[in-house]
């Protein structure tokens, strides 16, 4: 769900009143102007002064420049200036403070930016101190039509819609499956494990008969949504606007938590990050079983790993025994259009074409697209290859998307940043999680209050 200060509603309600008395003093004579006579506001913005045929400037991640490539390469006469950054990877903060400076330069802004992170039309809805209109465009508005945003999965842009307003359009889906390599459990003679429990009890049979063989890496900030995300545990909450909840004490945070430690114990659980340089060459044709998003498809197994073909299978979420089947939610980029963009046609071409043309979002992208109809065509691809080795896999991912656990929401801070600082040094430094869980949450409730959160 969207979170958003209740401040914030008051100002939206209040633009919203003056924005209609606007409209009817304005319908007399057509115009669509803003009240100080200022630019076009009938998308829902003020739009700067256009200019015909000029570049766009676009941000992305090192991992999204084949969506650029595919589009300058269909779109030839659209001039696209490509610059690459961090994504904003692990609650950097980089969009953000980026965008900050040319609010307050008052120019300079890029036209399109992705980033890997969902709650980024938190901030970037919002005026500014100093006046300057929110930088992510209003998408429902007029600027792109609602037969084309319908055609995103169901929820998935859920987290970029602020009091009914979508600001971003979701990449790709991120919901965990279990991966697992049957030519591996075939040669140790194990089965697939559905729940917790068995992935646990799984780990201490790999670690005394094979040696050496892993079951994940808890090296990534990223492994929270996986590992607590994923197993219901009520960590990262705000149950309502500008209130934050975690509660690492509870039965599933601690249960999880000596499960990951009994696996860093014997050594089937590993510290590495899964995108380290070496990681590949310890690791390959090691890993047994993972959970994940999936992209990891793309990502670990066709990447780095280079798993080939009919070996790989993928089941659905771990569930606690007993319990439901509940999803964790790994990221899922998300594209925003600048409000200060000179070339908004050119800018709507690129968003549409990006988060749904087959030459990106099925040819190119290792992501499990948003976009239902690529989504499609993505597992349509992924069966044609016959690269997992279970014929009911579309089924497995299709059905976890809609299986994401709600109790994990999105704030205005990213949780990876209190899992970069205090859980991965602790294990570093041979504490273990279960140890680390007081200070996590103290963590986490100090940056909701950085943040103008209350803490429950």
């Amino acid at each position: 769900m969207s979170q958003h200060s209740s401040s914030h509603r008051r100002a939206a309600r209040f633009v919203a009143v003056a924005a209609a008395a606007t409209a009817g003093l304005l319908a007399f004579s057509g115009c669509s102007t803003d009240a100080s006579g200022g630019g076009d506001t009938s998308l829902g913005f003020t739009q700067a002064e256009q200019v015909a045929d000029s570049p766009i400037t676009v941000w992305v991640d090192a991992s999204r420049e084949p969506a650029v490539t595919a589009f300058q390469a269909a779109n030839p006469d659209i001039e696209v200036n490509l610059e690459t950054y961090d994504g904003n990877a692990g609650g950097s903060g980089s969009f953000q403070s980026k965008i900050s400076l040319m609010d307050q330069a008052g120019e300079g802004w890029p036209d399109v930016v992705f980033s890997t992170q969902q709650n980024d039309a938190i901030w970037a809805s919002k005026q500014t101190t100093s006046g300057e209109q929110g930088f992510a465009a209003p998408l429902n508005k007029g600027f792109i039509e609602q037969d084309f945003l319908d055609g995103f999965a169901a929820g998935s842009l859920d987290y970029t819609t602020i009091d009914g307003t979508v600001y971003g359009l979701r990449n790709d889906l991120a919901q965990t499956v279990f991966y697992y390599d049957q030519t591996l459990l075939d040669e140790f003679g194990y089965e697939v494990p559905t729940t917790w429990e068995e992935y646990g009890e799984l780990g201490d049979k790999l670690a005394a008969e094979h040696p050496g063989y892993i079951l994940g890496s808890m090296g990534d900030s990223f492994m929270t949504y996986v590992y607590y995300g994923g197993s219901e545990s009520p960590v990262f909450q705000s149950p309502e606007a500008n209130v934050f909840h975690s509660d690492t004490a509870d039965a599933n945070s601690e249960g999880i938590s000596k499960i990951i430690d009994g696996m860093l114990a014997n050594g089937t659980l590993v510290q590495d990050s899964f995108f380290s340089a070496d990681f590949a060459s310890k690791y390959a044709g090691k890993l047994v079983g993972v959970p994940g998003p999936v992209w990891y498809t793309g990502a670990i197994f066709q990447g780095a790993l280079a798993v080939p073909a009919g070996q790989i299978g993928v089941s659905a979420p771990l569930k606690w025994e007993g319990g439901d089947v509940a999803a964790g939610n790994v990221g899922g980029g998300v594209w925003y259009a600048s409000s200060h963009s000179k070339n908004l046609d050119a800018v709507k071409t690129f968003l549409e074409f990006v988060t749904s043309a087959d030459e990106f979002q099925v040819d190119a992208s290792s992501g499990y697209p948003a976009y239902s109809s690529a989504a499609e065509k993505w597992l349509d691809k992924q069966a044609e290859a016959g690269y997992f080795v279970n014929d009911d896999f579309k089924t497995v991912m299709s059905d976890a998307a809609g299986q994401v656990w709600s109790g994990w929401n999105v704030t205005s801070w990213s949780p990876e940043t209190a899992w970069a600082k205090i859980v991965i040094p602790g294990i570093a430094d041979g504490q273990t999680v279960e140890s680390l869980l007081p200070a996590w949450q103290k963590e986490l409730e100090n940056e909701a209050t950085v943040n103008g959160y209350s803490v429950d």
